[in-house]
């Protein structure tokens, strides 16, 4: 489990095809690797991923074909930055919202807008996950928590403050832009109990 909240930057060094699967292997001096073990789970641009080797300065995953399918990381490149979260311990501070790292889907960059010193940011995503996106509801995009500002048809609009815009790849997007999109936990039981019940 994550909180949305990134703590560092990572690059890719290094992406290995293995018969449809993928190994990554990803620069992270900035996080405290000497805290993580192998089998630890690793939120990369909000993808929940197990640590498979390590050094002082980098980790390894290993990338199904389910989640090449359903995320953005069928499409990164070696130098790509991400977003980087450890996963939460007794003492995190839920900074954010309840994370699971499992994507939903992939939304896309429809509008970048300055607001005052922050960013207001348009997305466009799936029909299918509509119903689960509500103003002042919780969203994660690329493993960074955010808050709902509006919702229209199947665009919803965020507000990026400067500190996020700053210290996640926010700073990276352009419209067009694709992103890991995870929609908030409640609602998607929300509507799996409404969908038994009818």
């Amino acid at each position: 489990m994550f909180t949305g909240i990134i703590i560092a930057l990572g690059t890719i060094l290094g992406i290995e095809d293995l018969g449809g699967d993928r190994r990554i292997t990803i620069e992270a001096a900035a996080l405290p690797l000497v805290q993580v073990n192998i089998g630890d789970s690793i939120a990369v641009n909000g993808v929940c991923l197990t640590v498979i080797s390590k050094t002082d300065h980098s980790f390894s995953v290993d990338v199904s074909v389910e989640t090449l399918a359903r995320t953005s990381l069928a499409d990164i490149q070696i130098g790509a930055l991400l977003n980087l979260e450890l996963s939460l311990t007794p003492s995190t501070p839920l900074g954010g919202h309840i994370v699971s790292g499992h994507v939903d889907g992939l939304a896309k960059i429809v509008a970048l807008q300055e607001a005052a010193r922050s960013w207001q940011v348009t997305f466009e995503v799936p029909q299918e996950l509509t119903k689960f996106i509500a103003q002042k509801g919780s969203i994660c995009v690329d493993g960074v928590s955010l808050t709902v500002n509006a919702v229209q048809g199947n665009q919803f609009e965020v507000m990026i403050i400067p500190h996020t815009y700053e210290n996640t790849l926010f700073h990276t997007y352009q419209v067009g832009s694709q992103v890991n999109i995870e929609v908030d936990m409640l609602a998607r039981y929300v509507a799996r109990l409404q969908e038994v019940q009818s």
